[in-house]
């Protein structure tokens, strides 16, 4: 389910993203549909602004509404455990019976002759 979820994501995204671009600029220049073309009907500067604006309303909507779902889906497999939990603790081992090692004698020094 949460890999649907993740599909649905992008595929808001980018819409939202192309959506957002065909609208016209806020100094007429058109966006990326090709400026003061006028259309008719549906697409007439009005027309097009409208729908182009419950659009993105509608896709904007729909993309935070999934986020909250999968943010949801991750949070409940995640449900107690902490960062502390999931570390092992780690085992020492015991030292080991330090053996004494048997002591050589030292060789005995001899005087230096000057």
């Amino acid at each position: 389910m949460q890999n649907v979820l993740l599909v649905v994501q992008l595929i808001l995204a980018v819409a939202l993203v192309a959506v957002i671009l065909i609208q016209r600029t806020a100094q007429d220049g058109g966006g990326l549909t090709g400026g003061g073309s006028t259309m008719g009907g549906l697409f007439t500067a009005r027309g097009s602004a409208n729908l182009l604006t419950r659009v993105t309303a509608v896709l904007a909507t729909l993309f935070i509404v999934n986020s909250l779902a999968l943010g949801m889906m991750a949070s409940s497999q995640h449900k107690n455990k902490s960062l502390i939990d999931q570390i092992e603790p780690a085992t020492v081992p015991a030292p080991a019976a330090e053996e004494k090692a048997p002591e050589t004698p030292a060789a005995p020094q001899v005087p230096l002759a000057k």
